[in-house]
């Protein structure tokens, strides 16, 4: 009788409607054909953000290129591109190569050792510096 009750007032399992010979639920056939048309408008829609964000950059673009021959600018890329030139080429007259860098850890590790061994036996006693000589 509990059962019947919450059948009869929803709170019963969502296949009582089945048990008692309802119908199923079927699947909209023009489902498919919504979902298409949907996604046919959201890419319409990215494009036309596409294009208004690439007219907008164009319009900065220009504005950007008055300024620069106003002021008599260079384009940031061009400048970096001169610099790289500039720093690649060997410097005329200089007697002199550039020095390559030398990565670290490279180099005489016995000599870092002994000066940090100097360094301990400044700070240890006399008897100890002399047992640690030997």
């Amino acid at each position: 009788m509990n059962f019947v009750m919450k059948a009869a007032l929803g709170g019963g399992p969502p296949d009582v409607g089945k048990m008692l010979g309802g119908e199923e639920k079927e699947e909209d056939p023009d489902a498919a054909k919504k979902e298409e048309e949907r996604q046919e408008a959201l890419r319409q829609q990215e494009e036309e953000r596409k294009a208004k964000y690439a007219k907008m950059e164009a319009e900065r673009e220009s504005m950007r290129q008055g300024i620069r021959d106003k002021y008599g600018l260079k384009k940031r890329e061009v400048v970096e591109a001169e610099a790289a030139a500039a720093a690649e080429e060997p410097a005329a007259g200089s007697l002199t190569r550039p020095k390559k860098a030398v990565p670290a850890g490279c180099g005489d590790e016995e000599e870092e050792e002994e000066s940090i061994m100097d360094t301990v036996m400044k700070y240890l006693p006399g008897p100890l510096q002399d047992m640690l000589k030997k």
